[in-house]
């Protein structure tokens, strides 16, 4: 089936299709633009990428074409011939899969009919292409459903039920009623796929505006269980009266808060108006913000995406550290260290960076710490120093996921004054961290061997612990000058047990 259709594509992709067409069309190599790239140009979305289907060698073609962008050349998937062309300088990637007979054929192979249409090159660069369509995709897209093409296809890659879910999330569309039973039914074999690919698909998800309804998603599916078992674990396990789901819900709530309080959009209804007017009203002054999230911190990932990861697993050590004291008040001693263990296992089973496993782990060992630090009244310098000394990188993100975690835990019973109250504290300690330098990295008072010279000590670890000391009390204004900071080092060494406390 074939129907004329307009492809536009935005500015972002539109010289690199024209050369492509332009540089394919010379060496009379059939070409068609498949995959995300048409679906996304049909819907009138900015396409990320390019997928095209070549009737050609990929893996000879790809090196040709990395020269002639400019960009770099790499074997993507070498057994279902599939080759990548990196370019750099635009933020895109041009991926080229084996035509080995007709289109159609090949579309019929791919997993969801939004993705198994394709159309030639030269007509989508020229903005107008006949689409083929041989399994209703046009029709999914105006439908908004995402269908499965075949079990078959199922079967030839695993990773096709989180991809599906994947799809959904991104687009906004519903999963098909026949497609959610297949999903269901062999999500227990993504678990063999590649942990790359697997990451790849949980990041996306991650990083849409809707992360919640992913994991969601996930879980009604059986996917939850199947890729993230240690998150799965805290199904059913209550918590105190002060929470309002079990430690699974609460989790998945803690994502559905960040996709609120981070979207950059105000929400639509009450309270998530209210909720996200309140803090961002009060972070007027912080003109960066919104660059600070949409940052990558590391290629293609967010910084929003990894928040949203430490909100997700921020409880998950809760099931083994649950504990009763003899009133029957319950507990759950050790589970912000034990989960940062939990959690760093986790990622890195999954492949994911040693970066944004640092910044999770990290969030989750420290999530409690903002409200701690104002069990009595505002915090202190001494204490914010340490907050930021401590959480390096991620301090900004543990502060949203307190915001996050804060809400996850009352749900509906709801007290605005009590959210005032933290984006009060949130707004406080920010505004230390960006308005008053002194607390977060005060100027250096002394060096290593001017306090060596002055004290007549060795170099060693204790030089580097009495620094320290020197620099905690000038945050906390203590100190100001290099004759109080030796007069605090002559002090500290005559109690030794505080410089080996820490």
């Amino acid at each position: 089936m074939t129907e004329q259709a307009r492809t536009e594509v935005g500015e972002r992709l539109r010289g690199a299709v024209s050369k492509l067409a332009v540089l394919l069309g010379g060496r009379d190599v059939e070409a068609y633009t498949v995959g995300g790239f048409l679906r996304d140009a049909l819907l009138g979305r900015e396409p990320q990428d390019i997928d095209l289907a070549v009737a050609a060698d990929p893996f000879a073609l790809g090196p040709e074409l990395a020269d002639a962008f400019g960009g770099h050349y790499f074997t993507l998937a070498e057994e279902q011939g599939i080759a990548r062309v990196l370019m750099p300088d635009r933020g895109v990637h041009i991926d080229l899969s084996r035509l080995a007979g007709p289109i159609e054929d090949d579309l019929r192979s791919r997993d969801y009919t939004i993705d198994a249409m394709g159309a030639r090159l030269g007509d989508v660069a020229a903005g107008a292409a006949e689409i083929v369509d041989p399994t209703g995709g046009r029709e999914d897209l105006e439908r908004r459903v995402v269908r499965a093409v075949s079990e078959d296809n199922f079967r030839a890659d695993p990773l096709r039920p989180l991809r599906g879910v994947r799809l959904a999330v991104e687009l906004g569309f519903e999963i098909e009623e026949g497609t959610r039973a297949l999903i269901a039914g062999y999500a227990p074999q993504v678990p063999g796929v590649a942990s790359e690919r697997q990451r790849l698909e949980l990041v996306r998800i991650l990083a849409t505006d809707s992360a919640w309804r992913g994991f969601a998603l996930m879980d009604d599916l059986g996917l939850l269980e199947a890729v993230l078992p240690e998150v799965a674990s805290g199904r059913d396990v209550e918590q105190p009266k002060e929470h309002h789901w079990d430690v699974l819900g609460h989790c998945l709530e803690a994502v559905r808060r960040l996709d609120i309080l981070l979207g950059e959009d105000e929400p639509a209804g009450e309270p998530w108006r209210e909720l996200w007017g309140e803090l961002w009203r009060a972070l007027e002054w912080w003109a960066d913000a919104r660059d600070y999230f949409r940052a990558d911190v590391v290629s293609g990932v967010p910084r929003s995406a990894v928040v949203k990861l430490g909100g997700l697993v921020h409880d998950i050590a809760k099931p083994e550290t649950k504990t009763f004291e003899p009133s029957g008040r319950m507990r759950f001693f050790g589970h912000p260290e034990a989960g940062a263990e939990k959690a760093g296992r986790m990622l890195k089973r999954l492949h994911f960076s040693a970066r944004e496993v640092a910044l999770v782990q990290t969030m989750v060992r420290a999530h409690m710490r903002p409200i701690q630090m104002a069990h009595q009244g505002p915090p202190s310098r001494r204490a914010i120093y340490r907050f930021f000394r401590d959480c390096g990188d991620a301090a900004i993100d543990t502060l949203f996921l307190s915001l996050a975690d804060h809400l996850a835990t009352v749900g509906p019973r709801l007290d605005m004054e009590g959210w005032r109250q933290h984006v009060a504290l949130v707004n406080y300690i920010l505004g230390k961290r960006f308005q008053d330098e002194a607390v977060i990295a005060p100027p250096r008072l002394l060096r290593g061997d001017e306090l060596m010279a002055e004290l007549g000590l060795s170099p060693g670890p204790q030089i580097g612990r009495l620094l320290e000391q020197i620099r905690e009390a000038q945050a906390a204004g203590d100190i100001a000058t290099r004759e109080e900071a030796f007069e605090l080092a002559r002090r500290e060494l005559t109690q030794p047990t505080r410089l080996t406390s820490r």
